[in-house]
């Protein structure tokens, strides 16, 4: 456990913690402390207290003193620089024709440095408007880039609903804000009415959040079938700060448009369970029915046997393509046999050649024939 006291810088600024080392501070008190920009002048937004230590970045800071009446002057006094150093840091910037816009100007407490807050779409190479700065103020000058947001904050205005902006009156820090929010609230999706002055989404979608996220999940959903005391209908519309719910109802031809209370509306798991326990007389058909398929789907089983017994057929008809194959293998041995006759017979035609011979004198006879036979003729 720690001591500690919270302090803030700006009107609407964030909350810095420090200790308050056995001095006796009260909320609104002035108080000197030494910060990463060096001396700076707060006021105590916190009465000093003992915090867990898992809640705060150790090791804090001591408070310096308590503010005089010299130290407020001095604030004072920084404060009345700010429009003539605003003016002069413009200029510069036109001479310089830098894409920038100069927002703010802050001095520290001891009047050694001044912050220039700035916006710009991308990044600004301002080394020589720093030289030209530092030449004309004589002290330290530091430019830091901030965001829409932040420039909104620094300056203010009236919000869409007529009151000044949320972050330039108690907003000490931004929250994350998404598109999710609106949706979740029923809000209109037209960037026009759910942004703020800064062109973001505003800053109040957040708040009752959490509320519409938490009733919104025990509404149902639009366009879901409910049960209501009238009969059944479908959702239409949903009233979550009421917690009702408008309900499109089905009266024989008729359609009425009726709102219920969320405690009479049932849906989703709920109206299952009804319409199963409903019809208990009809619950023993569905059984009967359900043996049906089961007896039918015996029958594929028995169908499913057939082609066991047609896929047999054609193995034995695979035999036979292999009995087929052994009859070649027999004609191939015939032409072996041959083979040696062929080769016995080899003698032979020597004795056939003779016979060739004797024939090929034969036919000089016949030729002798053909010619007698010319000469009768």
């Amino acid at each position: 456990m720690s001591v500690i006291v919270g302090i803030r810088f700006k009107p609407v600024g964030k909350i810095y913690y420090f200790s308050p080392e056995n001095i006796k501070l009260a909320v609104g008190d002035g108080v000197i402390v030494e910060t990463a920009r060096g001396i700076e002048y707060g006021k105590v937004v916190i009465a000093p207290r003992e915090e867990n230590n898992d809640n705060i970045v150790t090791p804090l800071k001591p408070v310096v003193r308590k503010a005089s009446k010299e130290d407020a002057a001095q604030v004072a006094k920084n404060l009345s620089k700010r429009d003539e150093t605003m003016r002069l840091a413009d200029e510069k910037v036109k001479k310089h024709n830098l894409d920038m816009k100069l927002t703010d100007a802050e001095y520290t407490f001891d009047a050694q440095k001044v912050i220039f807050y700035f916006t710009a779409e991308g990044r600004i190479d301002f080394r020589e408007l720093v030289r030209d700065l530092a030449s004309v103020f004589k002290v330290r000058i530091e430019l830091r880039q901030i965001g829409i947001r932040d420039e909104s904050k620094l300056i203010g205005g009236i919000a869409p609903c007529g009151r000044v902006c949320c972050c330039a009156s108690f907003l000490g820090d931004f929250e994350k804000v998404s598109i999710k929010m609106a949706k979740t609230q029923g809000l209109s999706l037209n960037p026009t009415k759910i942004s703020g002055l800064c062109g973001r989404l505003m800053c109040c979608l957040s708040y009752e959040n959490e509320h519409y996220a938490e009733t919104g999940a025990l509404m149902p959903k639009l366009g879901a079938m409910v049960s209501t005391p009238e009969g059944k209908g479908q959702a239409i519309a949903n009233d979550m700060l009421r917690r009702r719910v408008t309900v499109r109802v089905e009266k024989g031809d008729d359609m009425n448009i009726e709102q219920f209370e969320l405690a009479d509306v049932v849906f989703g798991e709920k109206l299952q369970t009804l319409t199963q326990n409903k019809p208990s007389n009809d619950t023993n058909k569905p059984n009967n029915d359900t043996n049906k398929p089961n007896n039918d789907a015996r029958k594929p089983s028995n169908e499913s046997r057939k082609p066991n017994f047609e896929v047999r057929k054609p193995n034995n008809d695979v035999r036979k393509p292999n009995n087929e194959v052994r009859k070649p293998n027999n004609e191939v041995r015939k032409p072996n046999n041959d083979s040696a006759k062929a080769n016995n017979e080899v003698g032979k035609p020597s004795n056939d050649s003779s016979k060739s011979n004797n024939e090929v004198g034969k036919p000089s006879n016949d030729s002798s024939k053909s010619n007698n036979e010319i000469k009768k003729n």
